[in-house]
């Protein structure tokens, strides 16, 4: 058996093994000495952005463009940290290899210095994952979340069958290989703490910040390229759809890349700069952790 193949699966296996735990709600991760409350702290971070103006009188051309930043004093029972898809597996090595990196150094110091801070932790660990763990927030219910949709398009253009069957992906020769891997789950060393809450949607990540009166979101997770544009709980849509600020732990999440993007991580770069250059922000861990009370 190929070493490198075998050392991926015991991964797989080990970190398997905290599916239980996370169902749960048991954490491998050290113990919390909470701050108490949030009360008249603040959070003192630099967002950074992408300026469209080039400075003074230089030309309107794209090399004369550049980054900025801003000092903002955050209220901290207005900041929310919300952890996207930190899950215990990836099907692809690198990818894989890159989120446990960042969990191990970045994340779990982040976590760490929010919750002895009283910032405000949420998990967002996609709907299946959510409704089976006991913090799930369920703050939708069941007659609103099974709403019709609209009938145009049609359900067989939606689901490619009948006269648009033509129009799908075809089906991959080794997706039975990766649906057998064992199911996706809260990464073992990240897994809600206390009452810390899980949501499972955007409608329930935004109910849930109206009650507790948050209007900061820190993102961290996975992938940068995916999920943290993709999701209805998303950086894209809680800020352009809802109105949130939303801010992108930049050393925190890493993308999918392709053959041609791994060696120099473009499409993880090229995520960050999107959302960098479209209204949202970044920050560092590092940062974020000084900024704390």
């Amino acid at each position: 058996m190929n070493p490198e193949r075998s050392s991926r699966r015991t991964f797989i296996k080990k970190t398997a093994a905290g599916t239980v735990a996370a169902y749960l709600g048991l954490s491998r991760e050290p113990s919390v000495v909470y701050a108490g409350t949030s009360a008249n702290k603040v959070l003192r971070i630099h967002p950074r952005y992408y300026r469209w103006y080039p400075d003074g009188d230089k030309e309107w051309i794209e090399t004369n463009l550049d980054y900025a930043t801003l000092d903002w004093k955050i209220p901290l029972s207005n900041v929310a940290l919300v952890l996207v898809d930190v899950w215990q597996r990836h099907y692809i090595k690198e990818p894989e290899e890159r989120a446990e990196a960042i969990i191990q150094k970045n994340l779990i110091p982040l976590i760490t210095a929010c919750r002895n801070s009283g910032l405000e932790v949420i998990h967002a660990p996609s709907p299946p994952v959510a409704k089976l763990h006991p913090n799930w927030v369920n703050l939708v219910p069941a007659s609103e979340m099974n709403k019709k949709r609209d009938t145009w398009p049609p359900a067989a253009f939606r689901n490619h069958s009948g006269p648009y069957q033509s129009y799908s992906r075809p089906i991959e020769p080794r997706e039975a290989e990766r649906q057998s891997l064992p199911p996706l789950t809260f990464h073992p060393d990240i897994v809600p703490v206390g009452k810390e809450a899980v949501i499972a949607t955007g409608e329930e990540l935004h109910r849930y910040c109206k009650q507790k009166g948050i209007l900061f979101l820190l993102y961290a997770g996975f992938n940068t390229n995916a999920c943290l544009i993709t999701r209805d709980y998303g950086m894209l849509q809680m800020c352009n759809d809802r109105g949130y600020e939303t801010i992108l732990v930049r050393d925190c999440t890493t993308g999918m890349e392709s053959k041609d993007s791994q060696a120099t991580l473009g499409q993880t770069n090229g995520a960050i700069l999107f959302f960098e250059m479209f209204g949202q922000y970044s920050v560092t861990a590092r940062e974020v952790v000084a900024g704390l009370p």
